[in-house]
Order: C-alpha cells, then sequence, then structure tokens
C-alpha cells in the first residue's frame, strides 16, 4: 500500500453488523473510499455476506452469523479497506452513468424563480448550471430510491425551506443546502424544487427496485412539458 490512508474506525451496528466510520466531514474522497470497500467486499462474494449499505462516510455490513465469527468479519473489512482490488476498483471508477430528464419551473419546479432570485442569476442560468455537473449518488436515504447526490455546484448551494411542503410531488428535483436529490414518491418535504422527472426513481415490481444505486452517476436533461408528459404516458 503507497500513500496515507486515513483510519477507520470499526464498531458493532448489531449481532449480526458491523459500522466502518471512514470519516467525519461529508466529502467526495471520503465517499468514495466508502463505494470502493463495498465494491471490494462485493467483489470477493464471501458467503457470509448479506447486505451493504453505503452512506456518506460510513459503510454498513451485515453478514449471517451462522456462517462466521463477528471478528472474522471484523478482519475481512480490515482486509478490503487496506488491499487493492484492481478489478473492484476499476468497476467503481466506470460505474453507471445514468441520464434523468427533468422539466425544469413551472408547475413541476415551483421554487425555481425565487431560487434564482436568492442566487443572484437569471433562472435559466441556474437550470443550465445545475443540469451541466456530473453526479454521484453518495448514498440512498429518507425514503426507499431518494438518492442523495453530491457533485452540485457551491454557488448553487441553497438552505431549505423554513416551513417544510406537506406534499411534494413523485419524480421532483430538488436542492437542500450542497446537494440534489429527487424525491421518488410523493412526500413531505424541504428541499427546493426545481423541476420534475418523469422516471420513477422506486418501483417494487422491477427486479432491481431503486432505480439509482449508490456510487452511480447522474446527469440531468432539461425536457420541455411535452416531452415529459410523453414520457410519462409511455410509463418512463
Amino acid at each position: 500500500m503507497s500513500g496515507h490512508v486515513p483510519p477507520a474506525a470499526i464498531e458493532p451496528l448489531a449481532d449480526d453488523a458491523w459500522l466502518v466510520q471512514l470519516g467525519s466531514t461529508i466529502d467526495d474522497t471520503t465517499n468514495a473510499r466508502v463505494h470502493a470497500l463495498a465494491a471490494r467486499l462485493r467483489a470477493a462474494r464471501p458467503p457470509w455476506l448479506r447486505d451493504l449499505v453505503p452512506a456518506y462516510t460510513s459503510l454498513g455490513v451485515f453478514f449471517d452469523p451462522d456462517l462466521i465469527d463477528p471478528d472474522a468479519v471484523r478482519d475481512a473489512v480490515l482486509q478490503g479497506l487496506y488491499a487493492s482490488d484492481s478489478r473492484a476498483d476499476a468497476a467503481v471508477a466506470a460505474g453507471r452513468t445514468i441520464e434523468i430528464p427533468v422539466a425544469y419551473g413551472g408547475a413541476f419546479g415551483p421554487d425555481l424563480l425565487d431560487a434564482a432570485g436568492e442566487l443572484g442569476i437569471p433562472s435559466d442560468a441556474l437550470v443550465q448550471r445545475h443540469a451541466a455537473a456530473t453526479y454521484t449518488v453518495a448514498m440512498i436515504g429518507f425514503a426507499p430510491g431518494f438518492p442523495y447526490l453530491s457533485g452540485l455546484d457551491p454557488a448553487l448551494a441553497l438552505p431549505r425551506l423554513a416551513t417544510p411542503r406537506t406534499r411534494v410531488a413523485a419524480g421532483s428535483v430538488a436542492i437542500g443546502g450542497a446537494q440534489t436529490g429527487i424525491y421518488p414518491r410523493e412526500s413531505p418535504g424541504g428541499w427546493r424544487l426545481l423541476g420534475r422527472t418523469p422516471l420513477r426513481l422506486f418501483d417494487p415490481l422491477r427486479a432491481a427496485p431503486a432505480l439509482l444505486a449508490p456510487g452511480d452517476r447522474v446527469r440531468f436533461r432539461a425536457i420541455d412539458e411535452a416531452e415529459f408528459m410523453r414520457l410519462s404516458e409511455h410509463g418512463a
């Protein structure tokens, strides 16, 4: 191993799980280490592994206690953290890039004009800059299929609403602080709504219910109302 790798803290999460804490601040470097560790453990395909749950700075490792001693799992996690697996690392680097069509503004994005005003830029400039970035799914949380996306232009960061909405439409694309996210279903929420996608972020009837997975890359593509309706009608 070359270069300095910050230490990890590993603590029991349950009788059948460890929590691997790789940092204390939300940043792209720490999140990339989380996804790299998950990829290495997944690539090894140990029979005792039940699930991996990545978050911004930590990874939950769930195992079958009938097949392995917890301390042995801890040793395997440490080996995965400090060893190199070229195939797993290449898989992380390649990853998936998924395009998300978004109708910005109007009824689709009721906060777009106010958000642009707060930022001191025209609304079309906000749309252009929001759609220009490549985002990474840092984690899935809050609701099934809700992606927390890192990579937002820091100049576009906006505080959450002082009073959250009781209803946010499914597919709403929003800014919350320094993050972008997509509401997978109708729910309450306090993020700034810029637009909406006709894609279904979560469908329990699909083989893979969540459209996006931690580590995926996301690009937004601005569409008009006509294309939004067409994609909606075709069950996007």
